[in-house]
């Protein structure tokens, strides 16, 4: 037996304001969609912008259902969406924001497990690593350079 270790790195701004131009136009169109999200139930918000290799924007807000397994995180709904509408372009960053209707969200929030499978898959298929930037609804922002930061031991095709 032995044992593996696993670190993962992240950049941490301290705010939006440090972000490139480019990056936190992505992240101020996250967190105006996650203004529109459905979430009657959790009252939890989350917003995504995904940026294209093609320059285009893509963005998902979470949608709720009351039969709970049915709804769709915000970053499942943009990154399906993307695939939908511009299935041979890459994907180069992701910017998602997330907050709640009741409290105070100042911590970085990432995606579900969920949401880390699907940006996986696309990681995988485009050979490429997506940038993930996520923040709560304000205060810090943390930077992934890749997937298979939050997600090292992913599982992809090469399993089945």
């Amino acid at each position: 037996m032995k044992n593996i270790s696993i670190t993962s790195t992240f950049l941490v701004y301290e705010s939006s304001d440090e972000l490139s131009a480019e990056v936190k136009s992505l992240m101020e169109q996250a967190i105006e969609i996650r203004k529109k999200a459905y979430a009657p139930y959790s009252k939890f918000r989350v917003g995504a912008a995904i940026l294209l290799d093609n320059g285009k924007v893509v963005l998902g807000s979470n949608q709720e259902n009351a039969a709970y397994p049915s709804g769709l995180c915000a970053e499942r709904v943009a990154i399906f969406q993307a695939g939908a509408i511009y299935p041979d372009a890459k994907i180069v960053k992701i910017a998602i924001s997330a907050t709640a209707d009741d409290k105070e969200m100042t911590e970085p929030i990432p995606p579900c497990g969920a949401c880390r499978q699907s940006i996986a898959e696309y990681e995988f298929r485009q050979d490429l690593p997506i940038e993930i930037y996520f923040m709560a609804a304000v205060g810090k922002v943390y930077k992934s350079d890749s997937l298979k930061n939050l997600l090292p031991l992913m599982f992809d095709k090469n399993f089945l």
